[in-house]
């Protein structure tokens, strides 16, 4: 499949002092949910802005729909972009909000109305159009941004951090109603996030970076089961990370010992050696009074130093007599969570060896 969006060895340095995007190559399909997520200063909104012709390559080249941008400004690409403030006009009302970039474009007034209504359709907006911005409630503006983005008809939507000014609950129904939204209209959304759940729940393909570089490209379960190192294993969800070193390599496994929990085997293809690391997520973990036995099992003993009560499920924290602390997170399944146990109670917290992941880097 030809790429809308080839993103070619992009690089850009900031004054020769400040390296914001590093030697970057991806292609974006046709048609999909792309996020580009990372912590702040990851160099995700540089590249967003270089795709809409803000910010220019110090090298490399961007194409979309197969044309080199090198030499397009920004009003001339097939994008349009969607900004963390909205910026929506408050003089304006929602109607001629949408349809001002028909009117720079010279669109008759009769054809402008007719796509006006069209997005703000799309939108769950209908009947709006002649409200004034602040008789809106911060997601219906968020909706008059997109709508204004949408109008256009533009073969990439880019959108950066728009969900970020509103409320949790708010900000969960926006994340639904932007994925249906990408599946009705068919075209190429790019979004940058910081926020890990909204790029695992509404995303194809995720590429997480950090200092310039894309750590990883993946689809998301890929990312979360299988990080491809340590950085992407720790800025997604939740994890146990151990250092420990390798004892034995064996056909499909190794063997790793780690102070505190002692050696574990873990299927693990090609060589290793030497220092590594190895994790588990804290929901693959669970908490016993007994040892749980079985070949495939590691169980380590310690006591309880805390439980964080959150409402769906608890996080129970143990530390073995080494002084390793390992999070367990336990599913709050009644509404008491006396099976789970108390404050310097000693439990056994074990998991399945297959569900430990091996982080070379």
């Amino acid at each position: 499949m030809t790429p809308i969006i080839g993103i070619q060895s992009i690089t850009k340095n900031y004054g020769g002092e400040v390296l914001a995007v590093d030697d970057v190559s991806l292609d974006i399909r046709p048609g999909e949910f792309f996020a580009l997520l990372g912590p702040s200063g990851c160099g995700k909104t540089t590249l967003l802005r270089m795709i809409a012709g803000f910010e220019v390559p110090s090298a490399g080249k961007i194409l979309i729909d197969g044309q080199d941008m090198s030499n397009v400004p920004p009003n001339k690409r097939p994008v349009n972009m969607v900004f963390q403030s909205y910026a929506v006009f408050p003089h304006m009302t929602v109607a001629d909000n949408v349809a001002y970039g028909l009117k720079m474009d010279g669109v008759s007034k009769s054809d402008a109305a007719g796509r006006v209504e069209e997005a703000l359709g799309l939108v769950q907006l209908p009947g709006y159009g002649n409200r004034m911005p602040d008789q809106l409630s911060g997601g219906q503006r968020q909706r008059v941004a997109l709508a204004r983005a949408l109008v256009k008809r533009p073969k990439v939507l880019l959108l950066d951090e728009p969900l970020s000014a509103l409320d949790a609950k708010l900000r969960e129904a926006m994340q639904l109603e932007l994925r249906n939204l990408q599946a009705t209209v068919g075209i190429t959304f790019v979004m940058v996030t910081h926020d890990q759940d909204e790029a695992l729940s509404m995303a194809d393909r995720v590429a997480v970076m950090e200092n310039g570089v894309v750590k990883q490209l993946a689809p998301p379960r890929d990312l979360y089961e299988y990080p491809s190192c340590r950085f992407v294993a720790d800025f997604i969800g939740k994890m146990n990370l151990f250092q420990g070193k390798v004892t034995n390599s064996a056909s499909g496994e190794i063997t790793v010992g780690v102070d505190g929990i002692g050696d574990i085997r873990v299927p693990h293809d090609g060589a290793a050696s030497g220092e590594i690391g190895i994790a588990i997520r804290p929901e693959k973990a669970s908490v016993s009074a007994e040892k749980p036995e079985g070949a495939d099992t590691v169980a380590i003993e310690g006591t309880i130093i805390q439980i964080a009560y959150h409402g769906d499920e608890s996080h129970v924290f143990v530390k073995t007599d080494n002084g390793l602390t390992v999070s367990v997170t336990c599913p709050n399944r009644t509404r008491t969570i006396d099976d789970i146990a108390n404050h310097g109670d000693r439990r056994w917290v074990s998991w399945n060896r297959g569900d430990t992941l091996v982080l070379a880097e």
